[in-house]
């Protein structure tokens, strides 16, 4: 990595849990740019929209320079080659994903870290000991949390955790929700799947963060857990750690996230 980058440690993991016949995640990370999909559709289509999803936000990975403007932009063109896929393979109807990530990005020339999601795949952010989660689900569950109709504990087995309200594999696929700051030593990103989140409460992978300071053996860990808890679905993890950082990150405090807009109507996953 370049003089002046925070120097960052990353780990992945994923499993097809306990009772799943195959991986519909997809999880990559490639420089500074790190993406979890959760495919919907079935096998094989789920797996074909994650992939494609997650490989082409990876492709910001060659640039030089990226910004958030770049994120939402290769988010765009990962929902268009989903519909294109799925125009030329009729078996591939109705396949969609979810997506969340994080890259390090320009913003007025300091470099900054931009969180992105759509759908309710999650990114936490664990700063000196504490977790919390930096996106929001985009499901009717959440929209009950919200409400303050059920607690955040209930919405993680309630009935409906699976329908989305926004996903790539639509059109409209609708708003690419971004957060941005700056990097800060010590700091710890957990991006994952809601095979994870659906089986591990905040606490919990707080504990792990904690216990387990090397990214790779985190993610496992993380994982590993998952299954341990139920594995109902794939469960997948990405650790990133920020060991330093360069000085010229000047902005102190997080933006907000870009206006929301729901997708027409729920979308269950399988």
């Amino acid at each position: 990595m370049s003089a002046g980058l925070p120097t960052i440690t990353s780990g992945v993991a994923t499993d097809v849990g306990r009772v799943r016949q195959h991986n519909e995640d997809a999880a990559l990370a490639d420089g500074t740019v790190y993406v979890v999909a959760d495919g919907m559709g079935g096998h094989a289509a789920g797996e074909v929209a994650s992939r494609i999803a997650a490989e082409t936000v990876v492709e910001l990975a060659g640039r030089q320079v990226v910004q958030v403007r770049d994120i939402v932009a290769q988010v765009e063109e990962a929902n268009r080659r989903i519909l294109g896929s799925a125009a030329r393979h009729p078996e591939q109807t109705g396949m969609g994903t979810t997506v969340a990530g994080l890259a390090l990005v320009s913003v007025g020339g300091s470099r900054h870290w931009a969180v992105f999601n759509i759908g309710d795949s999650r990114v936490y952010r664990c700063l000196d000991g504490r977790l919390s989660q930096v996106t929001v689900d985009h499901s009717e569950v959440w929209e009950l949390v919200e409400r303050g109709l059920i607690t955040p504990e209930e919405a993680q087995r309630h009935p409906g955790r699976n329908v989305v309200t926004r996903s790539l594999g639509r059109d409209p696929m609708g708003v690419v929700d971004t957060w941005v700051f700056p990097p800060y030593p010590g700091e710890v990103f957990v991006i994952c799947s809601d095979g994870l989140s659906n089986e591990l409460t905040r606490e919990e992978i707080e504990t792990v963060l904690a216990e387990q300071p090397d990214a790779g053996e985190a993610a496992a860990e993380l994982v590993r857990r998952g299954v341990e808890a139920g594995g109902r679905d794939n469960v997948t993890a990405i650790v990133v750690a920020v060991q330093g950082q360069d000085s010229d990150s000047d902005v102190d405090e997080d933006t907000t996230p870009r206006e929301n807009v729901n997708g027409s109507s729920g979308e269950s996953r399988s």
